[in-house]
């Protein structure tokens, strides 16, 4: 590893850091810059991805050739192939002429395709063609293109698990990771945490005419210990309020404490422990709600179980008991046990809710009875993706099959909705207009 020549390269880019992560990933992207192989670049949101095609362009024979910047997730699921292949005249609605895609206009030069993990499945096939032979076809063409591109490319998605999930074509990602570089998040590399909140503490302070923000010891330790889910791209916003806002220049821990969410991913030790245990990896924070959501559904119907089971049956055992008793004090919901000696002439063991309303405790026994009749056949073996589909399905019916409107109804973009569709076979039918 060349040292000299990373410093170098560090100060060119304006890459700032010295953990040895960083290093090594700068190095492999030097010596792969010369060759004409595919690079794939992975690491988390906001580690500062979009530097590295920089550099193996900058450092390849093809540094006096284009270089185009794509970000596959910010194009639109029906131009996307338009956008990166171009099209011909009259090929759809729009088209007044012919257009050159990003890859003919990058021929001899090198694209980047930020964000690869988000291509439709119908655009990963035939990025897969230029891959292996340089051809293409422009949108409404018939005959084929040849390019001569070198394409690096970027994802913060987990791949092994969209291939698993067939949202990502194996055989193009052995096609893409060729070479690949992982950079490390910024929990990885808490030595570096300093010098970034310094080089933008410095940068804005110059911009803005103003002093610049000194950390205390204690401060530093609270900065280098948090977790930084945004990782470089956090911390630099963080840095620039402070240095807009605060009026003091010396910032202390409580000081800084302000400006740091506590409700951060990275801060739910008890959900990403039982994720880890169970083999299980969250996409996205709609999962863990719906992972959550699915527990409490389950350990309340359990609950309701034993109820209906005493109620129709008049007996418990002490084990029975003990569990009633444990999964109303997890569930916060106040059950009172009143029990009686196990004699043959006894009166019959009660069960009853207590609550700040009085209700009567034969009406609310019926009332779990009738529920637990309801709710047991649904329940049962339901997964988080039939709630998914269900919801998705409901949605979609009440916006009358529109899915830019279902979208949105779900906070989802179209893409993903589309995608989710296709997945659970909800396509409906689009209506014609009978003259």
């Amino acid at each position: 590893m060349d040292l000299a020549n990373i410093q170098t390269v560090k100060q060119r880019f304006g890459i700032i850091g010295n953990s040895e992560a960083l290093n090594r990933a700068i190095d492999i992207a030097i010596q792969v810059a010369p060759t004409d192989l595919s690079v794939l670049i992975t690491g988390e949101s906001g580690v500062g991805k979009e530097r590295f095609p920089q550099i193996i362009h900058s450092f390849s024979a093809r540094k006096h050739g284009p270089y185009i910047a794509v970000n596959c997730g910010a194009i639109p699921e029906g131009t996307i192939a338009s956008e990166l292949f171009g099209h011909e005249k009259g090929a759809f609605t729009g088209a007044a002429g012919e257009r050159k895609g990003y890859f003919e206009t990058a021929n001899e030069g090198t694209i980047f395709l930020d964000e690869v993990g988000e291509l439709p499945l119908p655009i990963q096939t035939q990025l897969l063609r230029v891959l292996e032979s340089g051809e293409f076809i422009r949108v409404g063409a018939s005959k084929p293109q040849k390019t001569n591109v070198r394409v690096v490319a970027a994802t913060n998605v987990n791949m092994q698990q969209a291939i698993a999930e067939g949202r990502f074509r194996e055989d193009l990602y052995y096609r893409l990771c060729t070479v690949p570089i992982n950079l490390p998040p910024l929990r990885e590399r808490k030595q570096d945490i300093p010098l970034l909140f310094r080089k933008f503490s410095s940068d804005i302070a110059e911009k803005y005419k103003m002093p610049p923000l000194q950390l205390t010891d204690e401060a530093r330790t609270v900065l280098c210990n948090y977790y930084w889910n945004g990782n470089i791209r956090q911390l630099k916003n963080v840095t620039e309020q402070i240095a807009v806002i605060e009026k003091n220049r010396e910032i202390t821990a409580e000081t800084l404490r302000k400006y740091l969410p506590e409700n951060e991913m990275g801060h739910m030790p008890v959900l990403l422990g039982k994720a880890q245990q169970g083999g299980k990896s969250f996409a996205s924070e709609r999962e863990i709600l719906y992972e959550v959501l699915f527990d409490m559904k389950k350990d309340m119907n359990d609950l309701k179980k034993l109820v209906y089971n005493i109620i129709n049956q008049n007996n418990i055992s002490q084990e029975d008991l003990q569990v009633v008793k444990k999964y109303a004090e997890d569930l916060q919901h106040p059950v009172s046990i009143v029990t009686a000696p196990q004699k043959k002439d006894d009166a019959p063991i009660k069960v009853q809710h207590i609550n700040p309303i009085n209700h009567d405790a034969d009406e609310v026994d019926f009332q779990v009875a009738e529920e637990y009749r309801e709710n047991e056949a649904s329940s049962e073996g339901e997964t988080l993706q039939d709630m998914e589909k269900k919801m998705i399905k409901r949605v979609l019916e009440e916006n009358h099959g529109r899915r830019n409107a279902t979208a949105a109804a779900l906070n989802i973009s179209e893409r993903t909705l589309y995608r989710k569709l296709k997945e659970y076979d909800l396509f409906q039918p689009r209506r014609k207009n009978n003259k």
